[in-house]
């Protein structure tokens, strides 16, 4: 099979389309054709050895996929050859013609939905309804303020917090991304310019956010961005809000503590890889409920691009450009 390997540490130009062997599954495990293979930051940082997971090289990257089993391993029960699924691999493995998945964290995925979009869809989705709901606690009424809202993360917050019933504010970088935004369901969008930026520019960015949520404020806000925007985007918080950390495209803030002290609010972290690992029985319900409204219509993975196997390092690089409208996915396989 074909595979295309990070064989040592670099950025999306160092990765090698190599033929390697099939693999074998072992008990519990399923052998599976790839469809298609969301490709999300982690895949950014872990080529380059910054991310907390340092898998043993060669390695191929990608972590969400859609398959086809092809082969069952020992013990397996529930699943045959030919049964299609959505699975989370770790930290490696999916930019491949074939992978090992784990029977017991696969995901049956019916005839009707996209394995494109599936494969954009655990990710981000599931950790934004943790976030949302778990973490953030968002009320029906309730203001949410969402950055860098044109991204996976982005637009899956947009229409999670649409169907929990919140008030959409979506701060984007580009009118293409706040025309992205609202055809997402954002009530409200603001576009705001490119960190990094001086305390004056700081205090008018925190202005335009403000003018943004209205007078009472944003009651959570949703932050995959990091960087300069954080304090600024704090200060329009509610007496008592939620603020959410999700990522640090941006870089990782300095947040000045007497704004929590002077607001009274959370700073909450949202990480789902380890919620996922305490708690998988309340992700299962999550992600049944994230199929719910997928098949109704309510939420729908919005895909930039689709690249090859062969292209997969460009889609790499187009993500960490951060011009992604929605989610970048790679197409090892054809069904």
């Amino acid at each position: 099979m074909k595979a295309l390997l990070s064989t040592a540490p670099g950025g999306p130009e160092t990765l090698e389309l190599r033929d390697i062997p099939s693999p074998t599954p072992s008990a519990g495990q399923l052998r599976v054709r790839v469809l298609a293979c969301g490709i999300n930051y982690p895949d950014v940082l872990v080529i380059e050895d910054k991310y907390q997971f340092k898998p043993p090289r060669p390695f191929a990257p990608g972590s969400e996929i859609t398959g086809v089993v092809e082969e069952v391993g020992e013990g397996v029960t529930g699943w045959a050859v030919g049964d299609r699924l959505i699975a989370m691999l770790g930290s490696d493995g999916g930019l491949a013609e074939q992978a090992l998945v784990t029977a017991g964290q696969a995901i049956k995925l019916g005839p009707k939905f996209d394995p494109v979009e599936g494969a954009a869809l655990i990710f981000t989705y599931a950790t934004t309804i943790h976030g949302l709901v778990d973490r953030g606690a968002l009320k029906a009424g309730e203001t949410l303020l969402i950055m860098g809202a044109a991204g996976g993360v982005g637009i899956a917050a947009i229409e999670i917090g649409k169907a929990l019933g919140a008030t959409v504010v979506a701060a984007v970088s580009s009118e293409e991304k706040a025309a992205a935004a609202r055809a997402a369901g954002a009530d409200r969008t603001l576009i705001y310019g490119r960190g990094p930026f001086d305390k004056e520019a700081s205090k008018e960015l925190a202005k335009v956010f403000k003018e943004a949520v209205g007078p009472n404020g944003a009651d959570v806000i949703y932050d995959p961005v990091g960087g300069d925007y954080a304090e600024a985007a704090l200060r329009s918080i509610v007496w008592e809000g939620r603020y959410l950390v999700v990522g640090f495209p941006a870089g990782i803030p300095k947040m000045p503590l007497n704004l929590p002290l002077l607001k009274s609010c959370d700073i909450r972290g949202v990480f789902w890889g380890g919620f996922l690992q305490r708690n998988p029985e309340r992700n299962r319900q999550h992600v049944e409920q994230l199929f719910k409204w997928w098949a109704g219509g309510q939420i729908r993975p919005r895909i930039d691009k689709v690249y090859s196997l062969a292209d997969g390092g460009a889609a790499i690089a187009r993500l960490a450009s951060r011009s992604v409208i929605g989610k970048v996915v790679v197409r090892p396989c054809e069904e």
